[in-house]
C-alpha cells in the first residue's frame, strides 16, 4: 500500500485506446469525432447568434446546449490525446480537480438545461396563445443562469470531497478522465456515504429531468393528435422526437454509470458508456437538430449567402 501523501502527486490514467494498431485507429476516430463536435457545436452556436430569426426562447437554449457540449467535449479530448501522443498518463491532484469540476458542472448543467428545452417545447405547443407570457426572455435567462448554477454547486461539493479524501491504493484510474465515482475506488476509507449522494444528485438532476422531459414529451404528443393542421402536426412531432432522441443519447448512459451499482458493470463496458454520453453526443446534438429543423437549415443559407455576397 502506498501511502496518503501520493494524493499530492497525482494520478495516472489508464486510457482509452490498447497499445497497438487497433488503439491508433481508434484514436484517430475520436479526434476525427471531436473535431466534428467543435466544428458543429460552434456552428451551430454562431449560427443562432448571427441571425436574427433564431432570436426565440426555444434557439436561445439550443446555443446554450452547444456552448455546453462544446465546454464539455473539450474538458476531456484534449488532455486524453496529450496523454496518448506523448506517452504520458499521469495527470496532477488540481489538473484532476480542475476536469472533475469543469466536468460535472457541465454534466448537470446539460441535465436540467434539457428539461428547460422539454418545458419551452410543452408549452409552445400545448399553451401557444400564453407560450409569449410564460416563457420571456427573463424566464429564459432564469433558467439557464439555474442551470449553471445548480450544476456548479453539484460539482462543488462532489469535487471538493474527491480531493480531501486519503487514497492509499493504486494511483491508476481505470477511466480517460479524472471520473470521481472511478477515483472513489482507490480511496483508504469506507466511502458508501459519498456513494449514496452521488446517486442522489444523479437522481435530482438527471433522472428527475429524464422524467419529466418523458412526461411533457406525453403531453405533447397527445396535444399533437388532436391538431387539425397537418403541417403544425408534422412540426409538433419533428421537434418533440428530436428532443427526445438526444435526451436518451445523453442520458441513459450516464444514469445507468451513476445509479448502477459498480458490481453490475464491468470497467470496459463503463468505458464504452462514457465514451457514449463524453464523446458521441456532442457531436450528435448538432446534426440531429440541423438536420431535423427546416428553420435551422434556412438560417444557415441565409448566412452563407450573406457571408458569399460579402
Amino acid at each position: 500500500m502506498e501511502n496518503n501523501n501520493q494524493t499530492l502527486t497525482g494520478f495516472l490514467l489508464l486510457g482509452l485506446f490498447p497499445p497497438s494498431r487497433i488503439g491508433l485507429f481508434i484514436f484517430i476516430l475520436i479526434v476525427i469525432i471531436f473535431l466534428m463536435a467543435l466544428f458543429g457545436n460552434l456552428s451551430m452556436f454562431l449560427l443562432i447568434l448571427l441571425d436574427v430569426h433564431l432570436h426565440t426562447p426555444m434557439y436561445f437554449l439550443l446555443s446554450q446546449l452547444s456552448l455546453m457540449d462544446l465546454n464539455y467535449i473539450s474538458t476531456i479530448v484534449p488532455k486524453m490525446a496529450s496523454n496518448y501522443l506523448f506517452g504520458n498518463k499521469s495527470i496532477s491532484f488540481i489538473e484532476c480537480g480542475v476536469q472533475s469540476f469543469f466536468f460535472l458542472t457541465l454534466a448537470g448543467a446539460e441535465g436540467l438545461l434539457l428539461a428547460s428545452m422539454a418545458y419551452d417545447r410543452y408549452l409552445a405547443i400545448c399553451f401557444p396563445l400564453h407560450y409569449p407570457i410564460r416563457m420571456s426572455k427573463k424566464v429564459c435567462v432564469l433558467m439557464i443562469t439555474g442551470s449553471w448554477i445548480m450544476g456548479s454547486v453539484n460539482s462543488c461539493a462532489h469535487t471538493v470531497y474527491a480531493l480531501h479524501i486519503p487514497y492509499c491504493r493504486s494511483r491508476s484510474i481505470n477511466r480517460f478522465f479524472c471520473d470521481v465515482p472511478a477515483m472513489l475506488t482507490l480511496a483508504c476509507m469506507d466511502t458508501w456515504v459519498y456513494e449514496y449522494t452521488v446517486f442522489v444528485s444523479t437522481t435530482l438532476l438527471i433522472a428527475f429531468p429524464f422524467i419529466g422531459i418523458a412526461c411533457s414529451c406525453g403531453r405533447v404528443l397527445h396535444a399533437i393528435c388532436h391538431m387539425h393542421s397537418t403541417e403544425r402536426r408534422k412540426k409538433a412531432y419533428s421537434t418533440c422526437s428530436t428532443h427526445l432522441i438526444v435526451v436518451t443519447f445523453y442520458t441513459e448512459p450516464f444514469a445507468y454509470i451513476y445509479l448502477c451499482a459498480r458490481r453490475l458493470r464491468s470497467p470496459s463496458e463503463a468505458k464504452i458508456l462514457v465514451v457514449f454520453y463524453i464523446i458521441l453526443t456532442p457531436m450528435l446534438n448538432p446534426i440531429i437538430y440541423i438536420l431535423r429543423n427546416k428553420e435551422v437549415m434556412g438560417a444557415l443559407r441565409r448566412v452563407i449567402q450573406r457571408i458569399c455576397s460579402i
